[in-house]
């Protein structure tokens, strides 16, 4: 899928959550893969709302609906690419407060609980702290003013605090989704380190750059899996796998002690 494939998809998005949500939405940014580099064929399509008041319980479960329609390689409409939709409201995020709520979540890991009746809830996101900043950075409004007309820069500590809160959830993951995994701790300590947010395989490069030769042919490969749109299989590398895990949280930990 082209830039311009992945926007279309992305203005079609929206034009969902406006069918639901009418007048109530302020704004629409891309965010992700699309501004940090690019998206790559297993890329989600990372969609960022801002609504005037918080979204109700069938409301939610109307766009719930809509995206599963439209979402993932079991989409039921067109071409398959996951989608992930954030709504935040603009009062609980600016001015800016940590951590900020969000209203809604779509995102194809919660596929499942979504199919069997499943209706998200507004909950604390650290998450929206590196979303909101690569938001403003990528400067890609989908409808209405800019991201950086919308919300206030993310401090510093925040972002790093956020980064670092996902990581005991992240490794619960290790073996199911390794590749994504691998460069997210790859991500995190990149970031860390010089407080830019980059893309996996960006930030993979700036990692495997100071890695340890013997960790480098799983991160390697994990990069080149991601710029494939492949997951690949790594039932036979689980030690290689799991060392650089541990490697990897132990420097984050180095970084950004706890």
């Amino acid at each position: 899928m082209t830039h311009a494939e992945g926007r279309d998809r992305a203005e079609h998005v929206v034009r969902l959550v406006r069918d639901v949500l009418g007048s109530e939405v302020l704004a629409a940014c891309l965010h992700g893969s699309a501004v940090l580099g690019g998206l790559r064929p297993g890329s989600d399509i990372d969609v960022l709302v801002t609504v005037r008041r918080g979204t109700t319980g069938a409301e939610r479960r109307s766009l719930v609906q809509a995206l599963l329609a439209v979402s993932g390689e079991r989409a039921y409409e067109g071409p398959a690419r996951p989608v992930e939709l954030s709504v935040v409201v603009h009062s609980e995020v600016r001015p800016w407060r940590y951590p900020p709520v969000c209203d809604f979540l779509y995102g194809e890991w919660l596929r499942d609980g979504f199919e069997a009746g499943g209706t998200p809830v507004p909950a604390p996101c650290p998450d929206l702290a590196p979303l909101i900043t690569m938001a403003r950075a990528g400067n890609a409004p989908l409808f209405g003013p800019p991201p950086a007309e919308v919300f206030d820069p993310v401090p510093e500590d925040d972002l790093r605090a956020a980064i670092v809160a996902g990581v005991p959830e992240l490794l619960e993951d290790l073996d199911d989704d390794t590749r994504n995994v691998l460069l997210t701790l790859a991500r995190v300590l990149s970031t860390l380190a010089t407080g830019e947010i980059r893309s996996k395989d960006a930030a993979a490069d700036w990692v495997l750059e100071r890695l340890p030769a013997i960790h480098r042919p799983a991160l390697a490969e994990a990069r080149a899996l991601y710029v494939a749109g492949e997951y690949g299989s790594w039932t036979e590398r689980r030690p290689e796998v799991r060392a650089l895990a541990r490697y990897l949280t132990e420097s984050v930990r180095e970084v950004y002690p706890t």
